[in-house]
């Protein structure tokens, strides 16, 4: 290979090299970022209030006792089937795994004659002094393990209120004499008392008051009369 042939070669690397270079500066000046202030990434999180709480979770579960008025037994019955393994609903009813469930509503808790009760529901119980109301039986169905901590009972529980309101619907008619509901709350606080002075309902909001004659001026034998009065006599 003679000098010339080498002369080519090395011009044509010596261009590219040069091409490279040329393009890799003029994509820096065209594209140019530049370094953030602080190294890393900025992560946003969502601010959920000075307390930090949630709204739901002030609340408070939805109280049960407004639903059982409408709830559907016979779709209790049918979430029973799932507690059929365990538990009787007949009177007289022998104890399973679980004990029988006539009357269950306001009956002490951990209270059936007959059936061995685990440790923690004997001590919930405060020795029979605490029963199943309406109110115990929803956030027990709710989590079992939840509301009676340490229970031998493996029942997951029934997320939705309507299912359980539905369920314990079911349960109050399994007793001689079903417990009464809760009693439904008043509607709306009654009107206040229109204030002193103000016309009674029906009057003429623009009614003036009768005009009172001065003393001596009124004709004989003829009482000023007054709109809207009524006898005494």
């Amino acid at each position: 290979m003679n000098s010339f042939e080498l002369n080519k070669i090395l011009g044509a690397l010596l261009g590219v090299v040069f091409v490279i270079f040329s393009v890799s500066i003029l994509s820096d000046a065209i594209f140019h970022a530049p370094a953030p202030e602080t190294p890393g990434y900025a992560i946003a999180v969502a601010d959920d209030g000075a307390d930090g709480g949630d709204a739901s979770e002030e609340a408070g579960p939805e109280p049960i006792g407004p639903l059982l008025a409408s709830a559907d037994a016979s779709k209790g019955e049918a979430i029973f089937k799932r507690c059929q393994a365990c538990h009787t609903m007949e009177d007289g009813g022998a104890n399973k795994v679980g004990p029988n469930l006539w009357e269950i509503v306001d009956r002490p808790i951990a209270g059936h004659e007959g059936f061995s009760y685990s440790a923690a529901m004997k001590e919930f119980s405060e020795g029979g002094s605490k029963l199943w109301t309406y109110d115990n039986l929803d956030h027990f169905l709710t989590s079992p393990k939840g509301f009676v901590s340490g229970t031998a009972m493996a029942f997951a529980g029934l997320k939705k209120i309507e299912d359980r309101a539905n369920l314990i619907a079911f349960l109050r008619e399994h007793a001689a004499t079903p417990v009464a509901l809760p009693a439904a709350e008043a509607a709306a606080p009654a009107e206040e008392a229109p204030a002193e002075g103000a016309p009674a309902e029906g009057a003429p909001a623009d009614a003036a008051p009768a005009e009172t004659a001065p003393a001596g001026e009124a004709p004989a034998g003829e009482a000023p009369a007054t709109e809207g009065a009524t006898s005494g006599g």
